[in-house]
């Protein structure tokens, strides 16, 4: 599963790229801000891969948290300026949407097994 997650957590990075790429220059910030928490998930989660501890592995697992949680905040912000929009982007928020459920089950578990 963590191969998995790894490759996903990357994938959504570059998914959201290249929905930028087709975004007009009036999203520069959003876009800008978009690029920098979608590839942050990725490299948040291989963080979380090399933890020393479970306190280690669940504190960087929230960050990938607050960082997916991020991503589907601005994708909602353009799709909702822009409507016309919501088909380059709704992969790229249910991809996100999925991955933070996943994340979010897993931090209950790792909670679960340090008490």
């Amino acid at each position: 599963m963590k191969e998995i997650l790894k490759k996903r957590t990357k994938s959504i990075a570059i998914m959201v790229w290249q929905n930028c790429q087709k975004t007009g220059n009036e999203f520069k910030d959003y876009k800008n801000q978009l690029i920098r928490c979608s590839s942050s998930v990725g490299a948040n989660y291989r963080a979380a891969c090399r933890a020393k501890s479970a306190k280690d592995f669940l504190n960087k697992l929230k960050i990938v948290e607050e960082e997916l949680d991020e991503t589907m905040y601005f994708i909602e912000l353009i799709i909702e300026i822009k409507p016309e929009s919501q088909n380059i982007w709704q992969k790229s928020y249910d991809e996100s949407e999925e991955l933070l459920k996943i994340i979010v089950k897993s931090i209950g578990t790792v909670r679960a097994k340090i008490k």
